[in-house]
């Protein structure tokens, strides 16, 4: 089966950072933290003060009707406005410059509609399941947001979700690259969302032991830090257009990056802790990193998973060290910008290859800010506190979920 090269061609995102590509990498260039205290953590009585939240969101300045924001959950809303940013950026339009066989939608979720589920549970429990909305279903379904920007947009191409915790868009883009990439489709809207800000939530991830307990935002999420103490829930979106390079080319299409690799592999360790030796998740970097033709000493950027927890940071630490060797990770840039927006749980992944992308196009590696005292375990590059300037050539993207899901996608400078 012949394998066609795959770019992206249009971007879009909504961030506790801020909305849109040129905002969310402006804040990520200047180091400027997202995470804000959480509203509703007095009146819950919560241990978690903090949270990644977006702001200044309007679904309608992203096409979507009033009637609409109504009829969707949060997750959706996202989604469907990180779709209409990536979508005009591209200039793809299905039956003009694409058959909409040919475009196809690829959203992951870890979650889904988790404020609907929340909100018809109380509508049963006080008034009745007669007064369960129609739309409950249809808003809560995780595989509602691929549905809608389908429809949206025409697309009638493959169709997926992917469900895998925090790894799920990195999946959903990694996926839809190898659909591109040996002809099932020439063009592929991907990406993940995520809203889950909610008190049913945060008490979940409190019980499991993962969030950090921290109330100042700019020592909150610390990722490779001594004094990490777990990660902030965060929400938002991220759309990337993937597109085959000649279908590119010929309609003139501005190309970003180019996506050349994906890993995945599964721990089969632990239901929420990562495999301490990092082994199945060096295997995913490695792979991604072989399909790239990435050759020792290359400028590599690594945007870490990086999530702030004792047991992630150690282990990615050393999957990393095991995929490229000892020489090699010590010369790699990394960072986890995680610790300025918080971690988007099915949104990360396509957050950060965003990132990553905009990383190799311009030649700047994002800082991971707060990184004031290292964990000695944790003995690699990873930018502290300052974006640097390096001329990187090949990036890639970590994802690591709870299930023991690694994924890994790579890109190379175009």
């Amino acid at each position: 089966m012949e394998e066609r090269r795959v770019v992206i061609t249009g971007t879009g995102v909504i961030s506790p950072v801020g909305n849109g590509t040129a905002a969310f990498w402006s804040a990520l260039q200047a180091g400027r933290c997202g995470i804000r205290p959480y509203p509703l953590a007095g009146e819950w009585k919560l241990p978690v003060k903090v949270a990644g939240m977006v702001q200044d969101f309007d679904a309608t300045a992203y096409g979507v009707s009033v009637k609409e924001t109504k009829r969707n959950d949060r997750f959706c809303l996202f989604a469907q406005a990180a779709a209409a940013q990536a979508m005009e950026e591209s200039g793809l339009e299905a039956g003009t410059n694409i058959a909409p066989e040919r475009l196809g939608v690829y959203v992951g979720t870890g979650i889904g509609g988790m404020q609907t589920f929340i909100e018809q549970t109380t509508v049963l429990l006080e008034e009745g399941e007669d007064r369960i909305s129609p739309l409950f279903i249809p808003k809560m379904i995780g595989n509602i947001a691929a549905g809608n920007i389908a429809i949206r947009y025409g697309a009638q191409g493959a169709n997926l979700t992917t469900a895998a915790a925090c790894a799920s868009s990195t999946q959903s883009v990694g996926e839809a690259f190898r659909a591109v990439r040996f002809g099932f489709a020439d063009a592929i809207i991907a990406g993940g969302t995520e809203a889950v800000l909610n008190p049913l939530a945060f008490g979940g991830f409190v019980s499991a032991h993962a969030l950090t307990h921290a109330e100042d935002p700019l020592r909150a999420s610390l990722p490779f830090s001594a004094d990490r103490g777990g990660f902030v829930m965060a929400e938002g979106a991220a759309m990337l257009i993937l597109e085959e390079y000649e279908h590119a080319r010929a309609r003139g299409a501005n190309i970003l990056a180019e996506v050349t690799g994906y890993g995945n592999y599964c721990d089969a360790h632990h239901a929420t802790a990562p495999r301490p030796d990092g082994v199945p998740a060096s295997r995913a970097i490695r792979d991604a990193l072989v399909q790239s033709g990435y050759q020792s000493g290359e400028e590599l950027y690594i945007n870490a998973h990086g999530t702030g927890t004792q047991l992630n940071d150690t282990a990615e630490t050393a999957a990393i060290k095991l995929a490229l060797g000892e020489t090699d990770a010590h010369r790699a840039a990394i960072s986890s910008t995680k610790s300025m927006t918080g971690h988007m749980i099915g949104a990360a992944g396509a957050v950060e290859l965003l990132a990553s992308a905009l990383a190799l196009r311009d030649g700047i590696v994002p800082p991971t800010i707060g990184l004031i005292h290292p964990d000695p375990a944790c003995d690699l590059d990873y930018t502290p506190l300052e974006a640097v300037k390096r001329p990187v050539r090949v990036a890639v993207s970590n994802s690591l979920g709870f299930g023991g899901h690694d994924a890994s996608v790579a890109l190379r400078k175009i």
